[in-house]
């Protein structure tokens, strides 16, 4: 049965939130998989069943910079040459893959190419505060990764992981374009990257 209405609990989301979350559910583009929906203007992701029905919400850290797009062959270079207005997390659709950076930690690759994954929010520099960060009642100073988006633990662990491992599909919403420049009509504009295995030399932070 085809399931058109996301149910969100009652907590709040976006119109835009709500409208692609509506369109992925009812135009089958969701293929019976899980929803992740990443908020990047309120900095907050939400995660919905195959049925549309919210399995968990979180606050995220995302790029430092404002943008929907990256920089061609970004995924390549090292961290110390990536320029602050370069670091930005990528929107539109998404095919997610769990895999290892060479450090052994288990992320969930979004824009393999780019670098771009989902993993636990690291505190490894203290003057980045980004426990403060996803703590603050406020998105305004969720923006300090090199572009992956960047979760509380228990939140990656216990419904992002289940979800990817169940099948799902990421929907980055731009941030600076407007959505249907990013999902022209509401329609599928590709899964961004194949689905792959293994680890990078490293993943933005």
């Amino acid at each position: 049965m085809t399931v058109s209405e996301p149910d969100f609990a009652g907590v709040a989301a976006s119109t835009e939130v709500q409208q692609l979350a509506r369109w992925a559910l009812a135009s089958g583009d969701a293929a019976g998989r899980h929803l992740v929906l990443v908020d990047k203007r309120l900095a907050h992701v939400y995660v919905l069943d195959a049925r549309g029905r919210l399995l968990g919400h979180a606050p995220v850290l995302l790029g430092l910079a404002r943008g929907d797009g990256t920089v061609p062959g970004i995924g390549e270079r090292p961290l110390s040459e990536v320029r602050p207005e370069e670091r930005t997390t990528p929107a539109g659709r998404f095919m997610p893959e769990p895999g290892r950076n060479m450090e052994g930690e288990d992320v969930v690759w979004v824009d393999y190419d780019a670098a771009v994954s989902m993993h636990r929010v690291r505190a490894r520099v203290k003057s980045e505060r980004r426990l403060e960060r996803l703590a603050s009642s406020t998105p305004a100073d969720n923006r300090i990764s090199y572009g992956c988006i960047n979760l509380p633990a228990a939140f990656y662990e216990q419904v992002l992981v289940p979800a990817v491992r169940a099948n799902a599909v990421v929907y980055v919403l731009p941030e600076v374009r407007p959505l249907a420049d990013v999902f022209p009509g509401l329609r599928p504009t590709g899964a961004a990257g194949g689905r792959r295995q293994g680890a990078r030399a490293r993943p933005l932070g």
